[in-house]
């Protein structure tokens, strides 16, 4: 079930939402928990009774972690926690990888391969195996303490809104929200304007520039022209950022209306002048999770130079791999870690004396070309794409140029693509609050700017949702990994 389905925006929404206020507030854990179940069992039924399991484990570990803090013991119990929680992530994400590299290798010694029953993925495993390991960690540092209601932990690890695409919440920035949630208007109506803002997001942006960054994609390498090739990679530039933001403002939005205030993911990274300044605005749920629970831990800065950059090369590396099971993944986050690294070493103090516009093209450019070994199927597609992008395929007359594919939607959405990757909206809305502050003393013009708000709202909404009813195409790109 995706948040952009007509079942789920005039089905399932409106009726968690009755019930949940309806419900008396103590039992309001109790609603969330079961629609969330319902939710993913929509998508997931086969693996909900081992989802289930899993926060069982993790509840009667962090219990043992809480009982035992300060002592050996606590050390021993995280460890078996973080073990299991790998060992199945390991499983299912990365054994039909394993088996298929070691099939590759017995081929070259001219071995036959092995035969083995592939596993399937559990929807969202990466983003709530994450969240059991930061509820088990915090425990055992004392930022947060162990619940002592397997119901509330539960609801932690399973709230629909970041359930299988994030963002990725820490357990101590919502432990007490767990408990006691304050209910106001003000931050119901941030919840639906947020919302909003993220299906437009997905529907009017991201869905148009990924239909024609598939197709463009899925071309063979010989109909693949230069002009084809940056344009395909314009749409999955704006695609990804739009298509995960959009859905990060939407699980935002929707903790809101329940009473839960879910840390930011995105903030305008396409406007950085580094990749470090990038990594700073880009997917922060992630990044911090990787700070705060691998790069610290292994040392981060503390141990010099050479440490450091070894630390920052493996997080990259396991970064990329953790979006997915393939040397593409691998090799992408290699390639952010070593320009981390070569910032560190000398780059960024040459950037911030060149001009704001070449830093921000050498980002842009960077962050460009690593898109394509995330979304090319294969290692060899991906160099194939990137020869292209340069003049250097073996590139046949072109059955469709780049004009055949510019259509007016996908027009309208890499307009609004470009435009909304850089803070316009902030500053107009803070000018029209401005201008709404000066109007008080004027109640018709107040009232207009108010009205104007609402008719744009309203507007942005019905269009959205119809893309939604008529769209087949609505996929979001973060339910792969």
């Amino acid at each position: 079930m995706l948040f952009t389905d007509p079942v789920f925006l005039f089905c399932f929404l409106p009726l968690v939402l009755l019930l949940y206020y309806l419900a008396p507030r103590r039992a309001r854990n109790f609603v969330l928990a079961l629609a969330s179940l319902i939710f993913y069992a929509a998508g997931e039924w086969r693996f909900l009774a081992w989802l289930l399991a899993s926060v069982a484990v993790n509840y009667v570990i962090g219990r043992a972690i809480a009982a035992t803090r300060g002592r050996p013991a606590a050390r021993r119990w995280l460890a078996l926690g973080l073990a299991s929680d790998l060992a199945l992530l390991l499983a299912f994400k990365y054994f039909n990888f394993a088996m298929a590299n070691v099939n590759t290798l017995r081929g070259w010694f001219g071995a036959p391969p092995l035969q083995f029953t592939a596993l399937l993925l559990p929807l969202g495993i990466s983003f709530f195996t994450f969240h059991k390991i930061t509820y088990k960690v915090d425990v055992y540092r004392g930022v947060a303490e162990a619940k002592r209601q397997p119901l509330d932990l539960a609801l932690y690890i399973l709230l629909f809104p970041q359930l299988i695409a994030g963002p990725i919440v820490r357990y101590h920035e919502i432990a007490a929200e767990l408990v006691r949630r304050v209910y106001r208007r003000e931050d119901f109506a941030a919840g639906v304007r947020r919302f909003v803002q993220g299906f437009a997001r997905k529907m009017i942006v991201a869905n148009p520039a990924g239909y024609c960054a598939d197709r463009v994609f899925a071309l063979p390498a010989a109909q693949l022209t230069s002009g084809l090739a940056w344009l395909g990679l314009l749409c999955y530039t704006v695609q990804i950022y739009f298509d995960f933001a959009g859905y990060s403002d939407m699980a935002i939005g929707l903790a809101r209306m329940f009473g839960f205030h879910f840390p930011e993911n995105f903030n305008y990274p396409y406007i950085s002048g580094s990749i470090t300044e990038f990594w700073r605005r880009w997917h922060m749920s992630l990044s911090r999770f990787f700070r705060d629970y691998l790069y610290i831990p292994l040392g981060g800065n503390r141990r010099g130079p050479a440490r450091t950059y070894l630390n920052l090369t493996l997080v990259f590396f396991l970064c990329g791999f953790w979006h997915g099971a393939s040397w593409n993944f691998a090799l992408w986050g290699m390639m952010h870690g070593a320009l981390l690294v070569t910032e560190r070493v000398g780059l960024r103090r040459a950037l911030e004396r060149a001009p704001r516009l070449f830093r921000h093209a050498y980002t842009l450019l960077f962050v460009s070309l690593a898109w394509v070994f995330f979304r090319a199927d294969t290692l060899p597609h991906a160099l194939t794409y990137v020869q292209a992008l340069f003049g250097l395929g073996h590139t046949a007359a072109a059955a469709d140029s780049a004009r055949y594919y510019l259509n007016r939607e996908l027009l309208l959405a890499l307009t609004i693509g470009v435009l909304g990757s850089m803070p316009l909206l902030p500053w107009l809305r803070r000018a029209w609050e401005r201008r709404a502050s000066a109007a008080n003393s004027r109640p018709v013009v107040s009232f207009s700017l108010g009205l104007a708000e609402v008719a744009a709202f309203v507007l942005v909404l019905f269009y959205s949702g119809m893309l939604s009813v008529v769209g087949t195409y609505n996929p979001f790109i973060y339910f792969r990994f």
